[in-house]
């Protein structure tokens, strides 16, 4: 999941948390404002007896003190105006047919559904009555008890919530979206540091990011750009190790081949010439003829080793390209493999693009590819026919492509994990010169492609 939607998912989180957290304390403010409502309403008509009382003592100084209230001019729309809506307010001790004075509760709130009705008193518990004397001094004058209605505060909570809840729910939905853009924002150079890496990871080493306002970004795109100069530094050094050591190989080949013909070509010389020599002497003297029979077999012996050693000193010494040039080396190299054996699959060779001005490591490397792969199929697989593609991509993207297809069977994951010599070379070689390998199947046997970019 991306980092982006995470961070958005735990946002939402967050905020459908304080919205709920926001919905309980609207839902217990508007619940327990019915109570701060009773008690208002009780201490406003308190005060109002109050004055109501004394008026009445003063005008009945000479009669009894007892039973001044109620009177019937409390009950009028001014003391109506001092209870609040949903609360009643009756006044102790009551004469007979004394009945509350409530306020207004008709239409009051929202009708709650069922659900809400039944369990905000199971969580918030009921409302209490609230009592207040009518004159702190004369305990005889009674006192003004306030009752809340109990339906008529769910429907004001619920009324409350509904009003609060959208606005709150717009909040969270701005909150989200503006949140959301903010980290969008914040995180769009994470895609700039991928797209350097995958870079990096093709062989691009050098790729410079622009610079990020963030810290810790400024700081992740500075260890990338170190990274990368270092691999691409690390990679030239592997490189030019790889192509000193190819010349080293090369300069023991050339040692080796001239061992192997002034030792071991001479002395496969004078072996032919003594077994020549013993069987024309037995063939004078009439001797046994089991004596030229082993000179013929030693004879045909030595042409064997001397072909193999031709074959090998033709491998060893320094490769044609050198000497001929690319194209006429790879005609030359296919003519040599057509010419040993008229048994050996069909070779064709196919060059496209121009291959005339190639030379030095390239045509080198070019070469020892082509001649590696051929090898390979000829000795080690069953193939009828074998192709050899050399192609030049002109252009910007200026680089030589090998191809050997063969249709010998084979399996190409198993090839491709071989750590032969011949193999291991090629790879060591096209990855000196800057190129790519890639050992893939193809229609009834193997396809090995290298590319050689000619711009190195």
């Amino acid at each position: 999941m991306r980092l982006v939607l995470q961070l958005v998912a735990r946002l939402l989180l967050i905020v459908a948390l304080c919205l709920g957290a926001a919905t309980v304390w609207a839902t217990f403010d508007a619940y327990r404002s019915v109570d701060r409502a009773t008690a208002a309403s009780a201490q406003r008509v308190a005060q109002a007896l109050q004055a109501l009382y004394w008026h009445e003592f003063l005008l009945r100084s000479s009669r009894t003190r007892e039973q001044l209230l109620p009177v019937p001019e409390w009950r009028t729309l001014e003391t109506m105006k001092l209870i609040s809506p949903g609360v009643c307010v009756e006044f102790q001790p009551a004469i007979a047919f004394e009945k509350p004075l409530c306020g207004q509760s008709e239409g009051l709130g929202k009708t709650p559904p069922r659900w809400f009705a039944s369990i905000v008193p199971i969580f918030l518990g009921s409302h209490a009555e609230v009592v207040r004397p009518v004159s702190p001094r004369a305990a005889s004058a009674g006192t003004v008890v306030a009752t809340p209605d109990a339906a008529a505060a769910i429907s004001l909570a619920w009324e409350y919530i509904l009003n609060v809840i959208d606005v709150a729910l717009l909040m969270a939905a701005a909150i989200a979206l503006l949140a959301s853009l903010a980290i969008a924002h914040a995180l769009a150079p994470a895609r700039t540091i991928v797209t350097a890496l995958q870079r990096m990871a093709r062989g691009q080493y050098r790729t410079k990011l622009p610079r990020f306002r963030s810290m810790e970004l400024a700081m992740i795109g500075n260890a990338v750009g170190e990274l990368g100069t270092r691999l691409e530094e690390a990679t030239e050094q592997r490189a030019a190790l790889t192509r000193r050591l190819i010349e080293i190989r090369d300069d023991e080949r050339r040692a080796l081949a001239r061992e192997l013909h002034d030792e071991f070509g001479q002395n496969l010389s004078a072996i032919l010439a003594f077994a020549n020599t013993i069987e024309t002497a037995s063939a004078k003297g009439n001797a046994d003829n089991g004596a030229a029979q082993d000179a013929r077999m030693i004879s045909q012996a030595t042409h064997h080793l001397m072909a193999s050693l031709r074959d090998a000193l033709k491998r060893l010494r320094n490769p044609l390209p050198e000497e001929l040039g690319l194209e006429a080396s790879l005609v030359n190299l296919v003519d040599s493999w057509r010419s040993q054996s008229a048994a050996r699959p069909t070779i064709q060779l196919d060059l496209r693009g121009d291959l005339a001005d190639i030379s030095g490591p390239a045509a080198t490397t070019a070469y020892r590819v082509a001649q590696e792969c051929l090898t390979n199929a000829l000795r080690h697989g069953a193939a009828s026919e074998i192709t050899l593609r050399i192609e030049r991509r002109a252009g910007d993207d200026d680089a030589l492509l090998i191809r050997v297809e063969d249709d010998g069977g084979g399996d190409a994951e198993r090839v491709a994990q071989s750590a032969g010599f011949g193999l291991t070379g090629i790879r060591e070689r096209v990855k000196a010169a800057g190129g790519s390998l890639s050992i893939l199947p193809a229609r009834g046997g193997l396809s090995v492609a290298a590319t050689i970019p000619l711009a190195a």
